[in-house]
């Protein structure tokens, strides 16, 4: 049990999900201590089933059916559990005693029961168990190859109506569903290894379409069903490799499967994937069906996914080129896609031509893709094409006024050695934008941040005076002001802080004291403290019920 401590929860969850979990301490209740485990249901959001492992392969380890812990992550409901459990520390070595006693115990008893009595027990508990009683009529069914029934039972699993309230399952009710449902997987297993692997095939299928029937009327926030997909799949693979099927039908189902045309929305299936099972015959109608479904819908997401994919498998960089170029988007994005693939190849001149024309090609260089311009740009710049690079650059900042693509310019300027010129052309665009309010720029806004990360502070000022400004900007000016300009920026610092006081909230308090902080710097520069004085004993009388407040204030001598 020495691993565990509350240094290990804390490294195992996190400092966030640990200093969570010290909130759910009170939550956590029907704790169960086993000989390497411990269980507890812990109360968050929903009712949360929580286990650690104590002696695993990797030390201390836990599952959590919370959304958070189902990713794989050790959540704050398996810390209020470890920490439960060492608040009990000196009773759990004498529980795991007892727990391992209790299982040795129940194993020797049932290992003295004859075949009769083990048979009159299992019988019993069938009779009190509904689901135990499905489950082994299914086993049952699959060892006498009963296909009738084993298809009977498995519609039945994946049936929503026990269920569903008003036709839907709804959160609460998910889970439960989805281990009904789950019942299915193995199930099918059974047949492929009874060597009944090509009926396998027929019912995996079957239900995976049930199941995404099913998927339309459950509450699946928990993913679930979407692992039952992953879980169906795999059977159905593990089928086809046993049962080898007819390559030619394997590949047009695959086909259409991927398409969508076999429409269970649920399961990812990888044609690929089934390159051992298809062989030489199979790939080729695969190929064959993938294009021909491509020729016909050059633009359908699903054909481009199989035929970029295909191509890629087999090499063939010339026809993911194709795929990519039937279908090219306005803002150039795949232009940019195609330029990678050739550097990829080592094509690097192919590729620059394609990022090339994906900028001539671009009718609006305000919405064209900023990773091409990004990607055209280094080209430009690691071939010594500076003025090229340049002027990609003017060009851009001319249809797209943010303070991004003006940072963008001047590097690129400075890079051709001509800042000055370009900044007065840049600077001119903005002020003109600016006096003419022009909407949707928020031109002045930018015009300011341009000036402030020029480090131009006076200009700065003037065109938030003249155009202008958030008060984002506003502060950073006065913060920037300050020691030359103590007035103005008080005057700033007072028209941010009044709004704050009529608002509540620790994130609010903060702003406030750092603005108080800032005012009592001003008078202090101005010479003027009894006037700060007076203003924050107005303040303290007007605020006095927000205690946190006071107590921040407290803190910095306010």
């Amino acid at each position: 049990m020495g691993s565990l401590t509350e240094a290990n929860l804390r490294a195992l969850a996190g400092a966030r999900s640990f200093e969570r979990g010290l909130g759910y301490l009170d939550a956590v209740s029907k704790v169960e201590v086993g000989d390497d485990w411990i269980t507890a249901t812990v109360h968050g959001t929903q009712r949360y089933e929580a286990e650690l492992t104590l002696d695993g392969p990797g030390g201390l380890a836990g599952t959590c059916d919370c959304p958070y812990g189902l990713e794989g992550n050790f959540c704050k409901h398996l810390v209020a559990l470890g920490l439960t459990a060492l608040a009990q520390r000196q009773s759990l070595p004498r529980q795991r005693k007892a727990a391992r006693k209790r299982a040795q115990d129940l194993d020797g008893w049932l290992s003295a029961l004859s075949k009769d009595e083990l048979l009159a027990l299992l019988r019993e508990q069938i009779e009190e168990d509904r689901q135990l009683r499905r489950r082994l009529e299914l086993r049952a069914a699959t060892a006498h190859g009963d296909l009738a029934t084993v298809r009977a039972r498995i519609r039945d699993l994946l049936d929503i109506r026990p269920f569903a309230q008003h036709g839907y399952v709804e959160y609460a009710d998910a889970r439960a569903y989805a281990e009904q449902a789950g019942q299915a997987v193995p199930a099918i297993g059974a047949l492929t290894g009874s060597g009944r692997a090509a009926e396998a095939i027929t019912l995996a299928r079957e239900a995976m379409l049930l199941l995404a029937e099913a998927v339309e009327s459950v509450d699946d926030s928990d993913g679930w069903l979407g692992q039952i997909g992953t879980d169906l799949a795999d059977a159905h693979l593990d089928a086809c490799r046993a049962a080898r099927p007819d390559p030619g039908e394997l590949a047009r189902w695959l086909v259409g499967h991927a398409l969508g045309d076999i429409d269970d929305g649920l399961t990812d299936i990888d044609p690929l994937d089934y390159e051992d099972v298809l062989g030489d015959e199979g790939m080729a109608v695969l190929r064959k069906s993938a294009v021909e479904a491509w020729r016909r819908n050059r633009t359908g997401w699903a054909e481009k996914y199989l035929m970029e994919r295909l191509a890629k498998a087999g090499g063939d960089v010339d026809a993911v080129i194709a795929v990519h170029a039937a279908d090219l988007a306005p803002s150039g994005h795949t232009h940019l896609v195609i330029a990678r693939e050739l550097d990829t190849a080592r094509r690097s001149d192919e590729a620059l031509r394609w990022a090339e024309r994906g900028i001539r090609e671009t009718r609006d260089l305000a919405a064209v893709d900023t990773a091409l311009v990004d990607y055209l740009c280094d080209r430009y710049a690691r071939a010594d094409r500076l003025s090229d690079a340049l002027t990609v650059r003017r060009d851009h900042f001319g249809a797209r006024r943010s303070l991004l693509a003006y940072q963008q310019l001047r590097a690129a300027a400075q890079a051709a050695d001509s800042w000055p010129a370009e900044r007065e052309r840049a600077l001119t665009l903005l002020r003109a934008d600016a006096e003419q309010r022009k909407p949707g720029w928020y031109a002045g806004p930018v015009l300011v941040d341009a000036l402030l990360d020029d480090k131009d502070v006076d200009a700065a000022w003037q065109a938030a005076t003249e155009t202008g400004a958030h008060d984002r900007q506003w502060l950073t000016l006065a913060d920037q002001t300050r020691a030359d300009r103590p007035a103005d920026a008080l005057g700033v610092y007072l028209r941010l802080a009044e709004p704050l006081t009529q608002q509540t909230g620790n994130p609010v308090y903060e702003q406030l004291v750092s603005l108080l902080l800032s005012i009592r710097d001003c008078h202090r520069r101005l010479g003027t403290p009894d006037e700060f004085t007076a203003y924050v004993r107005a303040l303290r009388t007007a605020q006095k019920r927000k205690r946190n407040l006071m107590r921040r204030m407290d803190e910095h001598g306010l």
